[in-house]
């Protein structure tokens, strides 16, 4: 598949059975996030890998809604403002530009396994922190559901509502 392919495909997917992953799949997925770029490489990022129940309790509950209830997997993305790169220009802090760049490497992997995926980030971060032991420097910034969608089909028949080329992007200036 195309890298235009891919992102194509790539979706927010809200509808999960609760098919269990294979672990070659979420090793593969894990490893294209470690290879993300991030400013002046300094890789900011710590994923929470949750598949046990309890642990996919307090996802749950720290996000309360039906349709994440079957998901199997979920990655807590946490990103550590201790480690990241700050411009001297403006003092301009890149993690959460870091944390956009992994969390799509995330999801377009999981989209290349044949898996849905969608970002949360509107999740109670205090709970998350409490339940999986964050230290201070770690932040949770977003939860990645990962699993195999009821509908396979998703990603070949759904069509995606973008802004055309022209309403996007400009030529030497605003």
């Amino acid at each position: 598949m195309t890298f235009a392919e891919l992102a194509q495909r790539r979706l927010s997917v809200r509808d999960y059975l609760t098919q269990p992953i294979e672990e070659q799949k979420i090793e593969r997925i894990l490893d294209a996030a470690r290879l993300a770029p991030s400013a002046n490489n300094f890789q900011p990022w710590r994923f929470v890998v949750v598949t046990s129940e309890k642990g996919r309790e307090a996802i749950i509950k720290s996000y309360p809604r039906d349709w994440i209830k079957p998901v199997p997997l979920f990655l807590l993305v946490c990103g550590n403002r201790n480690e990241s790169w700050k411009r001297k220009s403006d003092d301009k802090d890149h993690l959460d530009i870091d944390l956009g760049i992994v969390i799509e490497h995330i999801c377009l992997a999981a989209t290349e396994e044949e898996l849905g995926s969608c970002i949360v980030c509107n999740f109670d971060t205090a709970l998350c922190r409490a339940f999986f032991n964050l230290p201070e420097a770690i932040e949770p910034a977003a939860i990645i559901p990962i699993g195999y969608p009821t509908n396979p089909d998703i990603f070949t028949n759904s069509l995606k509502k973008r802004k055309s080329i022209s309403e996007v992007v400009l030529r030497e200036s605003f």
